[in-house]
């Protein structure tokens, strides 16, 4: 049976290029390829979620602007059901701007985010929570995710959240969240390694945590069971949306299994997905 997850977060245009380097001051680059699609964390969560055979609801904000269609058309290839908090509104999407590395598949990224497009909160629809299984936080809408992950604990419904930065918020949400998964730049406010940031999530009492490192191995605490993963040795085509596409497979596979073979299977997908240029063509592949 089809599960249900909802995303809530930020939803962008992403223009992503392939390079052999990154562009210098003044200078002019032609690019080797390049790729349009939706992005975001919670965006490519759920596309990543929803290929692997379930129903994924997006909740953000898109609008009315003419670029909303470009990123309509990619997440309706997905069967992904957009929820609008604000389709009245009027200017442009967040857009990213992408440049991938081709020797290295490393990528940089320059956007606003969603710093222009922040949702009020009595524009969440009274039905959301409705026959959802999960739900993923990305820390781009904080004022809406705050009231939703309450609700979700009181439904009982998993919450995950896409760590992959600390943003002023996050602390009003960690109490309802069930899956903490960060990345290696997740630093909550005074910490300054690996073992802080694991002491200040196990402070809100969360009982599954994980923090990825790109190659690096997982490190977890689950329950109070200290591990680690590694991380499958594959050549690196385009590190671009990996985080996110982890997140979204780990949303799929904690619904089927435990928090550690959840997190390795996720991972097992995360790194075919650095096997092709973009967010998209490990699907197609």
């Amino acid at each position: 049976m089809k599960k249900s997850g909802l995303f809530v977060g930020l939803i962008t245009l992403d223009i992503i290029y392939l390079a052999s380097l990154l562009p210098q001051t003044n200078q002019k680059l032609v690019a080797t390829n390049y790729t349009l699609a939706a992005g975001g964390p919670a965006t490519n969560a759920s596309v990543t979620f929803s290929y692997l055979d379930n129903q994924a609801s997006l909740l953000g904000i898109l609008g009315s602007h003419p670029i909303t269609e470009l990123i309509t058309v990619d997440l309706l290839k997905f069967g992904i059901n957009i929820i609008d908090l604000d389709k009245s509104k009027s200017e442009s999407p967040p857009v990213s701007s992408i440049i991938v590395t081709e020797s290295t598949g490393e990528r940089a990224v320059i956007s606003i985010n969603a710093v222009k497009t922040q949702a009020e909160i009595n524009s969440i629809p009274s039905y959301i929570l409705d026959s959802v299984d999960i739900i993923l936080i990305d820390g781009h809408q904080m004022a809406i995710s705050q009231i939703i992950a309450k609700k979700a604990r009181a439904k009982n419904i998993p919450v995950v959240i896409d760590g992959g930065s600390w943003k002023p918020g996050f602390e009003e949400i960690l109490p309802f969240v069930d899956y903490a998964i960060c990345s290696a730049n997740f630093y909550p406010p005074s910490c300054e390694n690996q073992t802080d940031v694991f002491n200040y999530l196990q402070s809100w009492q969360i009982p599954h945590i994980a923090i990825t490192n790109g190659e690096q191995p997982i490190e977890y605490i689950s329950n109070n069971d200290r591990g680690a993963i590694e991380i499958q040795k594959i050549p690196v085509v385009d590190t671009l949306g990996a985080g996110d596409i982890f997140h979204g497979a780990f949303c799929h596979y904690i619904l089927e299994t435990n928090f550690t073979n959840a997190l390795t299977l996720a991972s097992h997908v995360a790194s075919k997905a650095c096997q092709g240029f973009g967010s998209r063509r490990w699907m197609e592949d």
